[in-house]
């Protein structure tokens, strides 16, 4: 009985459960590590900064991008998230920290563009997209979301695309692993 997939499911699904109860809780406390460690490595000059800025952005625009298609966008497109589905029960509680995830990586990709003065301008008609799926994650873990709310993380994270593209940054889906997922909770 204990090594049955149905039990071993379960103690998965609750597992990240408990850990999404924990999330909210420890987001500030992530976002004030996250702004020690960006300050602890400020360049010492405007031009490095700037590289620095891009290659920030890039690498959370792409963790974003990643994490948004893979446990997101394939399981909704699958029909995994509606009633009924077959694992339906951990797709909800990945969707739910994944969409966490892509949320806290878009917010701090528009925080690192701001470190460029042409991308920044690009990217400032996003920050009204990135706000509109800060409640993703509690529609997911609820079971509420809609067609609407998917197909909205993926037209912000196109415009983040474009928004790198038209900056010559190449934006690719950079699949996170479990453990850079979970950090947020941990850190």
């Amino acid at each position: 009985m204990l090594s049955s997939p149905r039990f071993r499911a379960s103690v998965v699904a609750v597992t990240l459960a408990a850990a999404l109860l924990v999330l909210p809780a420890c987001s500030k406390k992530s976002s004030d590590n996250a702004s020690l460690t960006a300050n602890a490595a400020t360049p010492t000059n405007s031009a490095s900064a700037i590289a620095f800025a891009k290659t920030r952005f890039v690498a959370n625009a792409s963790l974003a991008a990643g994490a948004s298609y893979q446990w997101l966008y394939k399981p909704f497109k699958a029909g995994t998230f509606q009633k009924g589905a077959s694992g339906r029960t951990a797709a909800l509680v990945k969707g739910a920290l994944a969409a966490a995830f892509t949320y806290n990586r878009l917010k701090a990709a528009l925080n690192d563009a701001k470190g460029d003065p042409t991308l920044s301008k690009a990217t400032n008609a996003l920050q009204s997209g990135v706000d509109s799926i800060k409640n993703l994650p509690s529609k997911i873990k609820g079971g509420t979301a809609s067609d609407a709310d998917f197909n909205q993380v993926q037209n912000v994270m196109t415009g983040v695309k474009q928004a790198g593209a038209s900056n010559g940054l190449n934006v690719t889906d950079q699949v996170p692993s479990a453990g850079q997922l979970t950090q947020m909770v941990n850190s």
